[in-house]
């Protein structure tokens, strides 16, 4: 395990069923870091969040959250652990309302935690305006703003974000981030994949690049927003 990592992803080969898809994947995320993964598209990078939360056919390496091996272990047990994952698509339930969304989001604990739900109020007002309303009909920014409040229910280590801003209106995608940024401050880590690579490398303390399932760049995510190479062949110049 990398001295001070929360999570610590070391040689993960990964895939689904016999597809490899992550070849010798080493990736790192300590205590409250902001850790962006980019990269082109097919290149592994939500196959690699997935991984972290169970979704994947483990195929060899290791994954290490807070000392603990997480590998080949339930997603269940993994919730259990203190690691949260919000989708990029169906990562809510339509037909239920804003607070009963919030209340499936602590479904592994047997009594709802009150304080947890106006926790989550606090930090999305508009949520608390609408918590009687039916998830489905809200817009695509407030369904966002409740996947992740529902994923904050049981106030979690690690955050994981698969594409947050995917379908975002552009006037709305500033304040996803900036949403982002609040729930790291607070002492949240993020472990984030995102399409949007200049606007995440600028905000997070780190990032990752990944090309055909295989690890290709690593640093902090000013140096890379700021590396030539990077830029024209991952970030359009």
């Amino acid at each position: 395990m990398t001295d001070g990592s929360l999570l610590d992803i070391e040689s993960l080969d990964a895939g689904y069923g016999d597809l490899q898809i992550l070849t010798d994947v080493d990736m790192a995320v300590a205590d409250g870091e902001y850790v962006t993964i980019v990269g082109p598209n097919g290149a592994g990078k939500s196959t690699a969040m997935k991984s972290v939360f169970g979704l994947t056919t483990y195929m060899g390496g290791s994954i290490t959250f807070d000392g603990t091996p997480v590998h080949g272990v339930s997603t269940r047990d993994i919730i259990r652990e203190g690691i949260s994952y919000v989708p990029q698509t169906d990562n809510l339930f339509p037909s239920l309302t804003v607070r009963e969304n919030l209340e499936m989001g602590a479904y592994i604990v047997d009594d709802v935690p009150e304080g947890r739900i106006d926790e989550v109020f606090d930090r999305f007002p508009v949520l608390r305006e609408r918590r009687r309303q039916r998830a489905g009909s809200m817009s695509g920014g407030q369904q966002q703003m409740l996947a992740m409040g529902s994923a904050l229910m049981l106030d979690p280590d690690l955050l994981l974000l698969d594409e947050p801003s995917a379908g975002l209106a552009p006037d709305l995608v500033a304040e996803m981030f900036d949403r982002i940024d609040e729930i790291n401050d607070d002492g949240t880590a993020i472990l984030m994949v995102e399409q949007n690579a200049k606007e995440a490398l600028r905000r997070c303390d780190r990032g990752y690049v990944l090309v055909n399932g295989g690890n290709a760049y690593e640093g902090p995510g000013d140096e890379l927003l700021g590396d030539p190479e990077v830029r024209e062949r991952f970030l359009g110049g």
